[in-house]
């Protein structure tokens, strides 16, 4: 036990002095596990032809606004500039806050936005769609809004508290790096 105290405090004091390892590893996770969800999701809001982010699909305000678009009988035409707006502007920040995420471009301004996103689609999951809260503390860890969810805002308040570490435009535009 003698032997083993020293090296697990020199190991912890290299682990604290390590700062740039925990933005970095939170950057790769983000890209890794919900960089593809989110540029899908954006992708299913695309109205047709090369304008199609100005042209929202049904599916973009059935996802979004799914009780006002059920009301009114699922006639995009029906909603108002209000409704085209919301979409088109939660379209691109589902394209763009996750891009400079990872490659590290105003992270914490983007991070702090994408916690915004998720509270939001967290809350239209919920109250739009139906969605099962779900509960912590108790023994099921994948409960789609409570514990997926906090996990995602776990991960973006670390960028937003520690930025995008050494391997991002941020510290390449700010001359450390």
């Amino acid at each position: 036990m003698t032997r083993f105290l020293p090296l697990y405090r020199t190991t912890a004091d290299r682990l604290e002095r390590a700062g740039w390892l925990l933005p970095t590893l939170a950057r790769f996770l983000f890209a890794a596990v919900l960089l593809v969800y989110f540029l899908n999701a954006g992708l299913t809001k695309l109205g047709p032809g090369p304008l199609g982010i100005f042209t929202p699909s049904t599916g973009a305000y059935a996802q979004i606004f799914p009780r006002v678009f059920e009301a009114v009988g699922y006639d995009s035409d029906a909603l108002g500039l209000f409704h085209w707006l919301v979409v088109v502007a939660g379209t691109v920040a589902e394209f763009i806050l996750p891009l400079l995420i990872v490659i590290g471009l105003l992270t914490r301004l983007a991070a702090l936005a994408m916690v915004g996103f998720v509270v939001v689609q967290s809350l239209t999951d919920l109250y739009g769609h139906g969605s099962a809260l779900g509960a912590w503390f108790d023994r099921f860890p994948d409960a789609h809004i409570l514990d997926q969810r906090a996990l995602w805002i776990f991960l973006l308040l670390v960028l937003v508290i520690k930025g995008a570490g050494p391997l991002s435009l941020d510290r390449l535009i700010a001359g450390r790096g």
